[in-house]
């Protein structure tokens, strides 16, 4: 969801095709895609490779992969602000 959105605006602003970036990752056209559009997770290891590809800071995009971790693990869950907050202490 957040990585996917902005790898592909770094894609776009590269002028990149998706089956390029598919290729130097060593996956598939569909793949790539699906992580894109925030349908498949990508694994760490694809994400700092990503960065170098892009050409852009590592943590930004590892950030974004995390945010989105966490997201996915509680954006149903009714106390998830509480939740956050506590974890935000302990970090």
């Amino acid at each position: 969801m957040f990585l996917g959105k902005r790898i592909k605006e770094l894609r776009e602003e590269k002028g990149l095709l998706q089956r390029q970036l598919a290729a130097e990752l060593e996956i598939d056209s569909p793949l790539y895609s699906k992580i894109e559009r925030g349908e498949r997770r990508a694994k760490r290891e694809q994400v700092i490779k990503l960065a170098k590809l892009l050409q852009v800071d590592e943590n930004e995009l590892i950030t974004l992969w995390l945010a989105g971790q966490v997201y996915e693990l509680v954006k149903d869950e009714k106390n998830a602000i509480n939740a956050i907050k506590i974890v935000e202490k302990e970090l």
